[in-house]
C-alpha cells in the first residue's frame, strides 16, 4: 500500500488483529506460558495501573504517550474478555454490544424518538436511567444461577442474591479518595448530605479534634479510625467545593517532588546529599526552592508582555 507520493504506508492493524493476537497468546501449548497462567485477579492490578498511566499522560499533555497508554488499556479489556470467552461467560463482542446499548439508552435526548429528543436532557434523567439499570441488573443476576466467576478463574464466588443499595455500584477497588467522594455523591442524591460547606468545615475541625484525642490515648486502632474519619470529611470538603480531590493531591505530590528535587540540587552544589544534611538545612533550602518557584510563577509570560506593550 502506497500514498500519493509513492511511499509505502504501513497497513494499520485492527481490533480483529488484536483479538487474534490475544487468542494466540492464550492458546494452550503454542501460546505464551506467562499469559496462559493469568486470571482475572492476576490481571486486575495491571488494568488499574494502565488506567492511571492514561491519566498521567493526559496530566502531562503528552499525546504520544496517551496514544500508547490507551492501547495498553485497550489490551486489558481484550485480555479480560478473552479469559471470559474461555469459560463461556461472555466475549469481546458482548462487551462492545453492552456498552453501545448502554450509551444509547442513557442518551434518549440524542438517540431517542422525536419526543425524547425534543424534551432534551431534563434534570435527574441520568440518575433515573441508572437506577432503572441497577434494578434490572439485580433481577437478571437473581434469575441466573451461579452467575459469578468461579474461584479457579481468580475471583471468589459469592452469593448471587445481592442486596440493593444506592451505594452498590461504587466499586470497592477504586482509590480510597475517589471512592469516598463517589459514596458521598451517591448518598447526597437521596438527600443524605450537608446543606452547605460550612457544616462540613465544622465537621472537619471536629474530626481533627477527635484525632488529637486519639493520639493522646496512644491506641493505634483508635488513631487509625479517627484518621480515616478525617480523610473522609476532607474528601467531602472537596466535593462541596466542586474540585477534583484526586487531581489536587496529584498536583501537590508533583509539587513536592519538584521542590524536593530542587533541595537535592542545592545540596549537591554544596557537595552534600540529603543523608549528609540535617532538617534545619533542608528546611531552609525548601523555603528557598518554594520562593524560587513562586517568583517564576509571578513573572508575566512573554505573551502577556507583548499584549501590555
Amino acid at each position: 500500500m502506497t500514498d500519493v507520493s509513492g511511499r509505502k504506508v504501513q497497513h494499520k492493524k485492527t481490533i480483529a488483529d488484536l483479538l487474534d493476537v490475544m487468542t494466540s497468546l492464550r492458546t494452550p501449548e503454542t501460546g505464551c506460558p506467562w499469559d496462559l497462567q493469568q486470571t482475572f485477579s492476576s490481571i486486575a492490578p495491571y488494568t488499574i495501573e494502565e488506567a492511571y498511566e492514561v491519566a498521567d499522560a493526559i496530566e502531562r499533555a503528552d499525546v504520544v504517550d496517551l496514544n500508547e497508554e490507551l492501547g495498553d488499556l485497550l489490551l486489558q479489556v481484550v485480555y479480560h474478555a478473552q479469559i471470559a470467552r474461555e469459560i463461556d461467560a461472555f466475549d469481546f463482542e458482548d462487551v462492545v454490544d453492552g456498552i453501545t446499548r448502554k450509551m444509547i439508552r442513557r442518551h434518549p435526548h440524542v438517540f431517542g424518538n422525536s419526543a425524547e429528543r425534543e424534551a432534551g436532557a431534563k434534570p435527574g434523567f441520568w440518575e433515573r436511567i441508572k437506577d432503572q439499570e441497577r434494578h434490572e441488573k439485580a433481577r437478571a443476576k437473581s434469575s441466573v444461577p451461579n452467575h459469578n466467576i468461579v474461584e479457579t478463574e481468580g475471583l471468589k464466588q459469592t452469593d448471587t442474591m445481592t442486596k440493593e443499595s444506592v451505594l452498590d455500584d461504587v466499586p470497592l477497588n477504586l482509590p480510597a479518595l475517589v471512592r469516598a467522594i463517589k459514596l458521598q455523591d451517591k448518598a447526597a442524591r437521596v438527600g443524605f448530605d450537608w446543606p452547605s460547606l460550612a457544616p462540613v468545615m465544622d465537621k472537619m475541625r471536629e474530626e481533627l479534634s477527635e484525632l488529637d484525642e486519639a493520639l493522646a490515648s496512644g491506641q493505634a486502632s483508635k488513631i487509625e479510625n479517627e484518621f480515616g474519619d478525617l480523610l473522609f470529611v476532607v474528601a467531602n470538603v472537596a466535593r462541596h467545593l466542586k474540585i477534583d480531590a484526586e487531581k489536587c493531591l496529584r498536583g501537590t505530590n508533583a509539587k513536592f517532588v519538584r521542590r524536593f528535587g530542587r533541595v537535592e540540587e542545592l545540596l549537591l552544589e554544596r557537595g552534600l546529599s540529603p543523608s549528609q544534611s540535617n532538617l534545619d538545612e533542608m528546611d531552609a533550602l525548601w523555603d528557598q526552592a518554594k520562593a524560587e518557584e513562586r517568583s517564576t510563577e509571578d513573572k508575566p509570560s512573554s505573551g502577556r508582555q507583548v499584549q501590555q506593550e
